[in-house]
């Protein structure tokens, strides 16, 4: 199904709202797509919801089975306006948000589907869910000088590091922590320092009065933590290339950037079990 803006699709595509979780792919360039897609539409959301221009192509099997809003994604704010305005739309609905080139994992997901995931973090009284955002890179810059590779794609292996989150008055927040690791880590000269974290509260149930901000945190405190009080709970990653082709397109970095790789380097396995082996993913007391 398209849409020629984002009031056509609120008019006219509730259903699509209907009944979650839903994905929401935000499409900043024309890399990846079809894989994006594709890998979400397989994890079982029940609809994929997609923001791109009119003159990106999608493969035929894609476009089947996807709702596609026509919009430029650009400049940054717009996804989160129109997150906002899709949360006032459909309380009660499990959400996620993306961009291209970004695939969501979480424990087993191999094997069981995000609703069935949604449905044990539910029971656990959990209405959001943290996310690492995990950046994978081309092994060799020099065949895919947009940091892009698929077929040989790697990630760091260790170099993740947590920080207390502190309130305006400079005291701790509870159960709340800011991340940081991966390439916004190593090549931070080159990453303006709001935009440095790589926790994303990527999946949450929608509500009246929900804001998500610019910082990819949410108006209401508990959205933002990583587990409940009494046990850990369930975590997820989005393994994403965003800030390879981020570094790779931006004058000031490429040329000071010949290679990704460092001696923690590890190839990307595609599966779940890689990430809970290093620790990116918690699988709580879902077993």
């Amino acid at each position: 199904m398209q849409y020629e803006s984002l009031d056509h699709f609120l008019k006219t595509g509730q259903s699509a709202l209907a009944k979650g979780p839903i994905a929401l792919v935000f499409v900043e360039d024309d890399v990846e797509l079809d894989n994006t897609l594709r890998h979400h539409i397989d994890l079982g959301f029940k609809s994929v919801i997609t923001f791109m221009p009119l003159d990106f192509k999608l493969s035929e099997d894609v476009t089947e089975q996807i709702h596609r809003v026509t919009l430029t994604c650009a400049p940054r704010s717009v996804a989160f306006e129109i997150i906002n305005q899709i949360i006032q739309a459909a309380p009660g609905v499990w959400m996620y948000y993306c961009y291209n080139a970004e695939y969501l994992y979480f424990p087993f997901c191999e094997t069981r589907s995000i609703g069935e995931m949604l449905a044990f973090h539910t029971e656990e009284r959990r209405n959001a869910m943290l996310s690492h955002v995990i950046d994978l890179y081309a092994d060799d810059l020099t065949t895919h000088p947009n940091g892009v590779d698929v077929d040989h794609a790697m990630l760091d292996g260790t170099g993740y590091y947590a920080h207390a989150r502190h309130d305006a008055t400079g005291q701790p927040m509870e159960r709340q922590l800011d991340m940081s690791g991966g390439l916004r880590w190593r090549f931070e000269d080159h990453i303006p320092y709001e935009r440095r974290r790589i926790d994303r509260i990527a999946l949450f149930k929608a509500k009246k009065g929900l804001t998500l901000l610019p910082d990819h945190t949410f108006n209401e405190p508990e959205y933002n933590t990583y587990s409940c009080p009494w046990h850990h709970n369930l975590t997820a990653a989005i393994c994403s290339f965003r800030a390879a082709k981020a570094l790779k397109s931006n004058a000031g970095s490429t040329f000071d950037i010949p290679s990704f790789r460092w001696r923690n380097s590890v190839p990307f396995q595609w599966n779940s079990r890689q990430l809970m082996d290093l620790g990116l993913i918690e699988p709580g007391q879902w077993f």
